[in-house]
């Protein structure tokens, strides 16, 4: 099976989960559509992998590096925007949130690295030493950014008893023994 064959079969088996998952990082359907494609491309040019659930995950990460890389770009840019042009209105997004009230709303208040400590915790279901190596930094550091992002989604969501930053096993003891 040529790699061709192997991303058509990867699109069609596992397109639309990849996109959601871009979609829990940007909060917009055309940019995680964009991310998605990014993060195809940067997998398929640099390698042949045969395994489609491998791909995958690869794909993922590739989908996380190219959002937190594009953050840094646009926040290195915005320091030197005043330079070169006139500031813009934006809309405030914490109102924007407040007022709708829904997670994917929510979830655009967060910095980049709060928003990928939730997704990563609470859609991929990593624990928190799982966290910490794919965005490379500590597992305290991932506490932190949960905790933050808690504090932060609680006005906009109400109390949140799930975005505890204690590491949860996700498969109970002893079960089926």
């Amino acid at each position: 099976m040529s790699w061709e064959d192997d991303l058509d079969r990867l699109v069609a088996e596992r397109g639309s989960a990849l996109v959601a998952y871009a979609y829990l990082l940007t909060g917009d359907m055309s940019a995680a559509e964009d991310l998605v494609q990014d993060g195809l491309v940067r997998t398929y040019t640099r390698r042949r992998p045969d395994d489609v659930t491998w791909v995958e995950a690869y794909v993922r990460r590739v989908i996380l590096n190219t959002y937190l890389d594009a953050y840094r770009a646009r926040r290195r840019f915005a320091a030197v925007t005043h330079l070169i042009a006139t500031p813009e209105a934006t809309d405030d997004e914490l109102t924007a949130a407040g007022d709708r009230a829904d997670v994917a709303r929510a979830l655009t208040v967060l910095s980049p690295r709060e928003r990928a400590c939730v997704v990563l915790r609470f859609f991929d279901d990593l624990t928190l030493p799982e966290i910490g190596r794919r965005l490379g930094v500590s597992p305290g550091a991932v506490k932190r950014y949960l905790s933050d992002a808690r504090h932060k989604l609680e006005p906009l969501l109400g109390p949140q008893p799930g975005l505890s930053t204690e590491d949860v096993p996700t498969i109970a003891r002893g079960a089926g023994r």
